[in-house]
């Protein structure tokens, strides 16, 4: 993407377990220390966000799983369980199941975020006694990310006359600009998961997952790896992420190209995008939903755009320019219509993924970028207020109506 203050709020601006236990003979390696984003836990703010909405226990939790497992395997299993009951807690909370613990409004997706956060900087930095390999510990982690993400669980009914709906969102991002900062398209997918929406062929039941802002994991394939057994099934899906102040955009084309700018962890990577068997990779791919009929549609108090501009260097040429109406024959990706960061990547990966499965013409699926979610007028301290929280839900309800244009135009 472009640079991210100027275009795009998010994105324009994102192992196998060892089979054995160490032998009591055997030195584990020390635990690594706390990454750049888990140092962020010890601030005030996300301190504040964890006791205002309950989750400040999240942590503590797993910490006393981990002082009582005696294996690996144990350990790996008490994750697994952690790190599903995060999820699940976070998405009941979102949608009004259960008691409000603290006085953070339900549609919050930060306690999420930073609870994740305290639950992987446990994990870390913990030492057994029974010893755990660099290749445990990381096969640990990743059950963690993706038990708490909503990764393992997307499963539809079976059945006929239910339309099936995938949409992913992500973590909060530049959170050192903006500690205080709330993902809209984080939020969605917890207040939608599991939901069903009445659309004019019928229900559709949407499912969801949220994804880490860091270069790495996506390098690693944690996009492939949680779409590729649920693109087939599904109907319809949509990536979505925080975009632009004040707007909705549905990007039109999507380029195999990182532009650099710093991750959760404040890695950047400028490179094309990584991905399986590069010889056959495009350097553009499309949109498949319904993009006319969204933005025709009347979804909310946001206008939508069908965003068609892209970055190239043109066929032949050395330099970028930029492309109001999409690529040219032959050119080079420099940014796709949602910039060159990890939204950009993602709406690459899964509809690159959509046409390698040969899904092209049958399943419409792209990216949807929200407006950037903003504070109230002069707050610049406070971590919430009636604004921010009324921004967040008309988001929300918005990216669901759009859902359901989509669903109903596919």
């Amino acid at each position: 993407m472009t640079s991210i203050p100027v275009r795009l709020g998010f994105l324009g601006l994102a192992l196998l377990a060892g089979l054995t236990t160490p032998t009591a003979a055997s030195a584990a390696p020390a635990a690594p220390a706390p990454t750049v984003e888990e140092q962020r836990l010890d601030r005030a703010v996300p301190q504040e966000i964890l006791r205002r909405s309950g989750f400040d226990t999240v942590a503590p939790r797993l910490a006393r799983a981990l002082d009582g497992a005696r294996s690996y395997g144990e350990a790996r299993r008490a994750v697994t369980r952690e790190g599903t009951r995060l999820w699940q807690r976070a998405v009941d909370r979102a949608q009004g199941r259960g008691p409000l613990a603290g006085d953070l409004s339900r549609d919050d997706d930060r306690p999420l975020y930073w609870a994740r956060l305290g639950m992987t900087r446990a994990v870390r930095t913990w030492e057994p006694e029974f010893g755990l390999t660099d290749r445990q510990r990381a096969a640990v982690l990743d059950e963690l990310e993706r038990a708490s993400r909503g990764q393992d669980t997307i499963g539809y009914p079976h059945g006929k006359g239910l339309k099936r709906i995938l949409l992913t969102g992500f973590d909060p991002f530049t959170l050192d600009r903006d500690i205080r900062i709330s993902n809209p398209s984080g939020a969605t997918a917890l207040a939608l998961d599991g939901t069903v929406i009445e659309t004019a062929d019928g229900p559709a039941r949407i499912e969801t997952a949220v994804f880490p802002v860091r270069w790495r994991d996506f390098t690693d394939g944690t996009v492939e790896r949680t779409l590729r057994p649920r693109l087939p099934e599904a109907d319809l899906f949509a990536t979505v992420s925080q975009g632009r102040v004040g707007r909705f955009d549905i990007e039109r084309t999507n380029g195999a190209w990182r532009g650099g700018f710093g991750d959760n962890d404040g890695i950047g990577r400028t490179e094309t995008v990584p991905v399986s068997d590069p010889a056959s990779q495009p350097q553009w791919t499309t949109t498949t939903l319904p993009h006319a009929a969204i933005v025709a549609a009347h979804t909310g108090r946001f206008p939508v755009y069908d965003n068609t501009g892209v970055t190239e260097i043109p066929a032949g040429g050395t330099e970028p320019v930029v492309r109001p109406d999409g690529p040219t024959p032959g050119s080079t990706a420099r940014a796709g219509g949602g910039g060159d960061y990890l939204s950009n990547e993602i709406a690459y990966r899964a509809t690159l993924l959509r046409d390698r499965l040969g899904l092209h013409d049958t399943l419409p699926g792209g990216h949807v970028h929200t407006p950037v979610l903003q504070f109230g007028a002069g707050n610049a301290t406070e971590i919430t207020d009636p604004e921010f929280v009324r921004n967040r839900l008309d988001i929300i309800a918005q990216v669901r109506a759009i859902l359901r244009v989509a669903a109903e135009g596919a």
